[in-house]
């Protein structure tokens, strides 16, 4: 008969490395509240609440959105290659945000000497790279598929 087993627990040194990453989270989350905590905390709660109320339900209708797109295409395999990289170019776009529209230009420049303007290029930029890489990798595959088939014909 079996025993039943008890808690996954890591090596030592996953723990060590877990433990001492909860005391960096909790000192840096001690030293973040410490000016204006009230607004900081609201902004947190904020923040969980807009996630998984608006921007979940919208990631779920766009994404069955595109998979009603690729089975009426007939495609369905082919989703990821749209899927990934409007995956992390929104989430670039969640993150800089305020960066990439201007609207903490001055903030920005003010507090690090740096001019904003580059955001929105480099954003651009990256989408790019992330949608052609996609492409790539789509035709390198497709390419590969479509000779494993020819050779499997008699012939």
């Amino acid at each position: 008969m079996r025993r039943p087993q008890l808690l996954p627990v890591g090596s030592p040194l996953q723990i060590l490395l877990l433990a001492c990453s909860f005391a960096l989270a909790g000192y840096a989350g001690v030293r973040l509240l410490e000016g204006d905590w009230f607004e900081i905390a609201l902004w947190f709660v904020g923040a969980a609440i807009v996630h998984d109320l608006v921007l979940v339900p919208l990631y779920g209708a766009a994404d069955q959105a595109l998979l009603r797109g690729f089975d009426a295409a007939g495609a369905r395999g082919r989703v990821s290659y749209v899927r990934v990289p409007a995956a992390l170019s929104l989430l670039l776009l969640l993150v800089w945000f305020p960066l990439i529209t201007g609207r903490v230009a001055d903030r920005y420049a003010a507090g690090t000497g740096l001019s904003p303007d580059a955001f929105l290029p480099r954003w651009l930029l990256i989408m790019a790279v992330l949608f052609g890489g996609s492409a790539v990798v789509f035709v390198l595959r497709e390419r590969r598929l479509r000779r494993a088939a020819k050779d499997r014909e008699p012939g």
